[in-house]
């Protein structure tokens, strides 16, 4: 049945989003995408996201998000803020109702298109700490979507349970291995492909892409 429907990917154009994307047009009659812009830190992935979908075909839209930037300053918002983990917090990195806004505007296109598939690529077994990455969250809004709009959402999280080795696992199952390592941006400090090798998105994602390497080796 899912062959027979239409999905919409929250895609920033990073390593999971593009890999949500990779499994949803394995999965349903019309993908598009739906990119937001909330003048983040690293505003290029709005441009890496635009040409992502060009590669693949399928229409993209970028929405208005900049109130996000005013009502919450952070490393990601804030090119003052520095970068960092405290103990017993979530990151500087965390963007306060990021995932509530996005998936809840995503929603609303959605249904303007006919879609009743939403699709994230958050994921609580490798997350950073955000409390909207869990999928307790989820399954909440889910709930909450479909009262709201009198509509059948399913909120898709393919990710959800996977660390990054395994999302890079599914990435080759899809045959986007090699697309998703050269194409994607995931630094923080806005550089493509391997990115800074710093920050930490870079190193949870070079650490999870060297274990499944090892791990298709043997």
């Amino acid at each position: 049945m899912l062959k027979e429907e239409k999905a919409v990917v929250v895609f920033s154009g990073g390593q999971d989003s593009t890999t949500c994307l990779l499994w949803a047009l394995d999965r349903f009659a019309e993908v598009e995408t739906v990119t937001f812009n909330y003048n983040q830190r690293h505003s290029r992935e709005i441009d890496v996201a635009e040409k992502i979908a060009a590669d693949f075909g399928v229409k993209h839209t970028v929405l208005d998000m900049s109130l996000l930037n005013q009502l919450a300053p952070n490393a990601l918002t804030r090119s003052d803020i520095e970068i960092e983990q405290k103990e017993g917090e979530p990151p500087s990195t965390f963007v306060e109702g990021r995932n509530l806004l996005f998936l809840s505007f995503a929603a609303i296109q959605g249904k303007q298109h006919g879609a009743r598939h939403i699709i994230t690529g958050v994921c609580e077994t490798d997350f950073s700490g955000y409390p909207d990455c869990r999928d307790a969250f989820v399954k909440s809004l889910n709930v909450t979507l479909n009262l709201a709009m009198d509509y059948e959402f399913v909120l898709h999280t393919p990710l959800m349970w996977l660390d990054k080795a395994e999302t890079w696992k599914l990435a080759d199952e899809l045959h986007g291995l090699d697309y998703v390592r050269n194409n994607t941006l995931t630094c923080y400090n806005g550089i493509l492909a391997d990115g800074c090798g710093e920050c930490p998105a870079c190193i949870l994602r070079h650490n999870g892409l060297q274990t499944y390497l090892q791990r298709k080796e043997t």
